[in-house]
């Protein structure tokens, strides 16, 4: 199938599976914006070269948010395709903060694509904490959010040039309100220790679910 027609068929597919979902900012945006902002990124990042990545983009937080499965994926799409959103998709039976401290670790090991991807989210999501940040997140919540963001990235970093270019662009910003970097300088303890602190684990992404609506 053409690569067009297959993403704008993903992105009729995000724009049902999280119809209910917005993000968890003070503009409480639709989530879709969040997905279409990240599979530009990805587009850029890759020149449009990699149709079925521009496509997992698009449906990066299917299964983790909505409940679809990697199968319902695999048979809309293809298997890259749900091989990729899978690789990305963080495990919801395990507790949240080890779930995060998994995304740190795991990072340097996706797959180049999977960087790619995950890179791209990180930077929207960084965007939209600065912009639009979640009412009820003290600032506290949120340059510890930041702090973890940027272990996670430290494990992405050689995949694109033009992303690093991006989230190091983001950090700036989100720094001119957010003052992570004094707590990242002064926090050169292993992560263990950090956690133990209460330091690098967010408690959730600024983001938001809702209910799963009709599978397109």
């Amino acid at each position: 199938m053409n690569g067009l027609v297959t993403v704008l068929r993903a992105a009729d597919a995000a724009a049902r599976w999280h119809v209910n979902q917005r993000r968890k900012g003070a503009a409480q945006e639709p989530y879709v914006t969040h997905l279409l902002e990240v599979a530009m990124l990805v587009a850029e990042a890759t020149g449009g070269a990699d149709p079925n990545l521009i496509v997992a983009a698009l449906l990066h937080d299917t299964i983790e948010d909505q409940g679809v499965t990697r199968q319902e994926i695999a048979a809309q799409f293809n298997d890259d395709v749900a091989d990729l959103v899978v690789e990305v998709t963080d495990n919801k039976k395990l507790p949240k903060a080890e779930r995060k401290q998994l995304q740190i670790k795991h990072a340097p090991d996706l797959t180049p694509r999977a960087k790619i991807l995950k890179f791209a989210d990180k930077i929207s999501n960084l965007r939209s904490l600065a912009t639009s940040p979640p009412a009820d997140w003290p600032m506290q919540r949120r340059i510890d959010y930041v702090v973890w963001t940027m272990e996670v990235v430290q494990g992405l970093r050689g995949a694109s040039d033009l992303l690093e270019q991006e989230f190091d662009r983001a950090a700036a910003d989100a720094e001119r309100i957010i003052p992570w970097r004094q707590k990242a300088d002064s926090t050169n303890r292993p992560a263990s220790a950090r956690d133990a602190a209460g330091l690098g684990v967010p408690a959730d992404e600024p983001s938001s679910v809702g209910p799963r609506p009709v599978t397109p």
